[in-house]
Formats: structure tokens, sequence, C-alpha cells
């Protein structure tokens, strides 16, 4: 826990100085592809109307300098399977991104997908040493929080204070300054493996970068297309990726639960490969071009030509209609769905105030989609793109650069995290385990 906290605390220190030398590049290392994208700053307090970003931005106005984007390779359900070829792959994407934003880049902020997070609901609470709550209260209350023992080969990825209580007043974003006796914290724990995170960090150093942070992309994909009010309120994006399905529930703008689903795009793909028997090339070109998930009468008459290139003529010029297409794809996007909606349950999602769900990500492109999601995972269902962050190339606006976008947020105005306190060593948290989601419905 300690190496971890140190870790994490040399990795904010590295971000202040790319902050200070004005520019940062951030990595998505998706299972179909890896985008970069390179920011420069403008520097703390220079916030003009035109760079806004929404109050998100927080206080760093930026602008995307430079994008890449390649196939993804070596990585499976959002976690690295084969180091070289993934290296490989960000290498070659980070030196484009670079050449087109003209300036070399020393520093990076990354986001994966896989890695079987866990959430955890924790809570403390202490006396405050002088009349106002300061800094060191802030450090000793969450270092007071129960923190579970989430066992062997497991690393915490984000600490974040939700909630603090200051005597009989919740609801509090930040009480430094205010005057009371007892403070109380609400604290959002997300664990990841530990494996995953280490060939991430491998894989940076090995592109020689240095790290200068990293996130969950269930996170930073609701970062950047949750609307303020469904953040605050409360809601769910679900970032339907290639080989993952991220989910995280916000509400009063903080990250409550994460989790994630290890099915995707690619498997779709892979279906629709095995059952129409073509390369997994063509099968990707027809599920873009042609896929559906709700079938209409027309969809009988609809032939779509395979165009396949075995080399034997009536394979390749065979046609099949969209209904057959249709057929196979629906169950698998079903499938997926439905897990998502039993991962929402047991969070306890129906229990927040507004129960709006937002759905991002690649995947989420697959025409009729919405409709299904909403049948499947209740009323409140849209599409949703990330935030238009100003330099952004048209080419990265989609809903498939969700994570690249969310990274550029978390980048610009990352939210208070455990390490970003000096916590009394003594006091590092080891403590009872207390499952997360059940106290936000009791505090808010």
């Amino acid at each position: 826990m300690t190496d971890l906290y140190q870790t994490q605390r040399a990795m904010r220190a590295m971000r202040r100085a790319a902050m200070q030398r004005g520019v940062i590049a951030v990595l998505d290392i998706g299972t179909s592809k890896i985008a970069c994208l390179v920011l420069r700053f403008d520097g703390p307090g220079r916030m003009r109307d035109e760079d806004g970003v929404g109050p998100m931005a927080g206080q760093s106005s930026f602008r995307v300098i430079g994008a890449a984007t390649t196939r993804s390779r070596g990585v499976r359900f959002g976690e690295i399977s084969a180091m070289q070829e993934t290296e490989r792959a960000a290498r070659t994407v980070l030196q484009a991104a670079q050449k087109m934003a003209q300036v070399r880049v020393d520093h990076v902020i990354a986001c994966f997908a896989g890695a079987q997070p866990r959430s955890y609901g924790l809570a403390g609470e202490v006396e405050v040493q002088q009349q106002t709550v300061a800094e060191i209260d802030i450090a000793r209350v969450l270092a007071a929080c129960d923190v579970p023992d989430f066992g062997q080969g497991r690393e915490v990825l984000h600490a974040q204070p939700v909630n603090f209580a200051l005597d009989h007043q919740t609801g509090l974003a930040d009480p430094r300054g205010q005057a009371g006796h007892r403070l109380a914290c609400d604290m959002h724990l997300l664990t990841v493996d530990m494996q995953a995170v280490q060939n991430l960090l491998h894989c940076v150093k090995r592109c020689d970068l240095e790290l200068a942070g990293i996130a969950s992309s269930a996170y930073v994909s609701g970062i950047a297309s949750l609307v303020e009010d469904e953040q605050e309120l409360g809601a769910a994006c679900i970032d339907m990726g290639g080989g993952a399905t991220g989910i995280s529930i916000f509400i009063k703008k903080h990250m409550i639960y994460a989790d994630s689903v290890r099915l995707g795009g690619d498997q779709v793909t892979s279906d629709i490969a095995k059952g129409l028997q073509v390369p997994l090339a063509v099968a990707e070109r027809i599920k873009t071009v042609h896929g559906g998930v709700v079938a209409t009468g027309m969809d009988d008459r609809e032939m779509i030509e395979i165009n396949g290139d075995s080399g034997d003529w009536e394979k390749d010029r065979r046609s099949v209609s969209r209904a057959e297409l249709i057929g196979i794809m629906r169950p698998r996007v079903e499938e997926i769905l439905e897990e998502v909606r039993a991962r929402l349950d047991a969070a306890g999602f129906e229990h927040l105030p507004s129960q709006s769900i937002v759905l991002t990500g690649g995947g989420s492109q697959i025409l009729g989609l919405d409709g299904l999601a909403a049948r499947i995972l209740g009323q409140q269902v849209r599409l949703g793109r990330p935030l238009r962050v100003q330099g952004l190339p048209q080419a990265a606006t989609g809903a498939a650069f969700a994570s690249a976008v969310g990274l550029c947020l978390f980048a610009a105005q990352p939210q208070d995290e455990w390490w970003d306190f000096e916590v009394p060593a003594e006091r590092y948290p080891a403590r009872s385990f207390r499952r997360a989601i059940r106290w936000f419905r009791d505090n808010w």
C-alpha cells in the first residue's frame, strides 16, 4: 500500500513538471485501437472563453496540438497480452502525434480498460485539530478510512474523497477553511489487477517516456461523455470498447462505482466471422457498414455482398440478407447489455435519484443499439459523444474517442486523490472491509 502511495505521488509530481513545461501526451491503450493526443497548456488561471470545454476543464485551458491513432496489437480484453507488439504500436502512434505537434513529449498519462476493477465505499471520521479544517485534517480523515483487505495481487488505481461531513452538515465538496469539530469523509476506492498496471508501466518505460498518471478507461469516459447535470444527479456511463465494456456510475460530480465486462465489439465481429465464414477484416467491414440489432420487414430483401478474398470465386461472391446479419449480431449485443444490467443492479444503481444511462465507445455506434439498450437497461438511455475539446481533429470527435478526450480532462484537472495529501506515515490505512455501494444512498 505504501509503495503504491509513493508511486502515485511520484506520478503526480511528474504531471506537475509536465504542466510547467506546457506539453503532455495522453495515451488510450485499447483492444482495437491505440490513440494518442498531445496537449499544450496555456498555464493556470488563463482560461479564455473560446478555450472552454465547460467547467470540467478546471483551471488549465489546453488545446490538442497532435493526434494519431493506430490499430492496436497485443491487447486482449483491455489488457496487454503481447508486450513487444503493444510497444511497437504505442511507439508508432506516439511518434505520429509528436510529428504532427512538432514537439517532443517526455510525459504521458495513460488509461486502460480491463484489469478487473472492483469498487469499495469507505468511511472515516476524526476530530478537527484547530477551530477550522486544515489540509492536515483532510489527510488524517482519509487515513482513518477503513480500507478493505482486497487480496493479493491488486493495486489501488483511484482513491477519491467523494463526500465530506462537518459536524451535522453533509454533502460538502471541500471543507477546508470551515469551522467545525468533527470531520467525516466518504471515499471511493477502485482496485485493479496489479499485473495489468505493471505491464502498462513497463510498456510506457520501453517507449522511453515517463508515466505522469494512470486512469481507468471507465472513469475517464464518464468524465468526457456525461454532461454536468448527469454527473451531479446520478448517471451511468457504459463505454463499449473492442475487448471490454467499462461501466462507471457518477453522482455529485464524483465516480462512486466502476466495473468492466470482458466483452465488446470484437466478440460481435468474431461472431459474424464464424457465422458467415469470412475473415475478421471482412466481418468488421460488414458490421460497420451494414450492422444493426433491430430487424425490420425490409431486411429480408436487403442483400449484402460478401466480397471476400479467399480465392474461391463462389464463396467470395456470396450475398447474405441483412436479417441474417442482425440475427448473428443481436444475441451477442444482448448478452453484453444483460451483463451490464447485472453489474448495475449489483451496484445499487436503482437507488440513485436519477437513472440516466449514456452509451459511448466505438461499440456503441451499432445501429439501433440505443433502442435495444433502453429495453434491457431501463428507460433513459442516450448515445453520448465526448465533450468538444479545442484543437481536436474532426476524426477524433466520435464516441470511440471518449476515453482519449476524458484523459485530456483528467490531465488538465485531476480530482483530489488520497495521495495528494500528506498522510501521516504511521496512519496508512489497513483496517476492516466494507463493500461499496450502500453508503451513497445513506449519505445523499
